[in-house]
């Protein structure tokens, strides 16, 4: 099995690369098939297909919401990668790293599309893997040259400023931000979007359930979503459904990454939301297996 480190040797300015090229190349994230939640009673499993021309592939990922008092990771998992042509087994890579190395690079192929090139203010709310992804693939991005953490323990979050090379901070430093993103298991609105700069853009990554929010509606409705695909934004991405049955925004202000990507899209969204799809995990396992090969 490819184990993390070799999963995150391939590093963020590659996967966001394949990303992009598996995008402009023709890849329809519409056509991708549903996320398989099964519910385990102390967490759920989480089955997630794709398949392309070159390879297939499916990742098992557990979610256990107890695991961290446990003194364990929240997320384990598994990839299998298969020849697409003669379905032989290719390769097995570690799946939380896989994830803990494809969100944030999606997130960055998000912000490359819409931020404005001098974005350089990252406020970041959380203390976790995916909140270190996010400010090293941010830095690889754009000119991050101060970075705020926001997290729920004062100790914690002091530690994990120190360790990231930034400073911790409240809420309300989303003020002056030029890029925010919410890397949390929350499940209400974060900070009021009243407090945002005009320009500023908001990634949401925390949750993949209909009823969990990290985003206020003032947030959602500021200039239009970016999403994966509209098909999943509308199963799971709860900071878009509530505004959506709000009726804060309709359908059409929703943008996906492949609109962008093919320069078919009216318009540079100042929110992302994503809630991870196969796809991604699959066009990512490619490369770093190619990469080691």
């Amino acid at each position: 099995m490819l184990n993390a480190d070799q999963v995150h040797s391939l590093g963020f300015p590659r996967a966001v690369a394949a990303l992009r090229g598996a995008l402009a190349a023709g890849l329809d994230p519409e056509r991708e098939p549903s996320r398989v939640p099964i519910d385990t009673g102390t967490g759920e499993i989480l089955v997630m297909p794709s398949a392309d021309h070159k390879t297939a592939g499916v990742k098992l990922v557990t979610i256990a919401p107890g695991n961290p008092a446990r003194g364990l990771p929240r997320v384990h998992g598994v990839y299998v990668l298969f020849d697409a042509e003669t379905l032989v087994p290719r390769a097995v890579l570690d799946g939380a790293a896989l994830t803990a190395l494809r969100t944030p690079a999606v997130s960055a192929l998000g912000v490359d599309l819409v931020a404005p090139p001098g974005a350089h203010r990252l406020v970041v709310f959380g203390t976790g893997p995916q909140a270190r992804g996010h400010i090293e693939a941010l830095r690889e991005t754009r000119p991050i040259d101060s970075v705020r953490v926001v997290g729920r323990d004062p100790a914690r979050t002091a530690a994990f400023a120190d360790s990231v090379g930034a400073s911790a901070a409240g809420a309300e430093a989303v003020a002056d931000a030029d890029l925010v993103v919410c890397c949390t298991t929350a499940r209400q609105p974060l900070f009021p979007g009243s407090l945002l700069a005009p320009e500023a853009v908001v990634v949401a990554v925390g949750s993949h359930e209909p009823d969990a929010r990290e985003v206020d509606a003032a947030t959602v409705r500021r200039g239009g979503v970016l999403v994966e695909s509209r098909a999943a934004a509308l199963r799971e991405a709860g900071d878009v459904i509530q505004a959506l049955d709000a009726g804060v925004i309709d359908a059409g202000a929703l943008v996906t990454h492949a609109d962008l990507v093919q320069d078919s899209a009216p318009a540079r969204p100042r929110l992302i939301k994503t809630v991870g799809m196969g796809w991604e995990d699959l066009v990512i396992a490619t490369a770093v297996v190619e990469a080691a090969a």
